[in-house]
């Protein structure tokens, strides 16, 4: 599904705001509030993108960005790292880990939905 955003993050307003601005421009929008659901997740259908939450309780985002990039049913998604820490640094463990890109929340939400299109179309 080209249009279908998975986000990944244990923080509900969080998933709200994804949810309601990337819905309001058009993309069906599936949720995870941790590493396990997003797994669960991921068995049921195939995203265009996933966008990541770094800092999660018990499996981090980092974690589960190396553990879906060595499974070939998942290697081909793009991930893009979210992070509220945006320190020196985190953008290339976010690359090193697999990520495909990386954005520091807050979010815009001006320009989350351009964002997110021209990583679709990259996919």
């Amino acid at each position: 599904m080209s249009g279908c955003v998975l986000v990944v993050d244990d923080h509900p307003p969080s998933l709200k705001l994804a949810r309601v601005l990337l819905g309001a421009s058009g993309y069906e929008v599936l949720t995870a509030g941790d590493a396990e659901e997003a797994l669960s997740v991921l068995a049921e259908t195939r995203p265009g993108l996933v966008l990541m939450d770094i800092q999660m309780p018990r499996v981090d985002g980092l974690a589960l960005t190396r553990q879906l990039k060595a499974d070939p049913r998942y290697r081909e998604i793009p991930i893009v790292a979210l992070t509220a820490r945006a320190m020196r640094g985190d953008d290339l463990a976010a690359r090193a880990a697999g990520c495909d890109g990386y954005v520091a929340k807050p979010i815009d939400t001006r320009t989350l939905p351009s964002f997110v299109a021209r990583h679709l179309r990259r996919a």
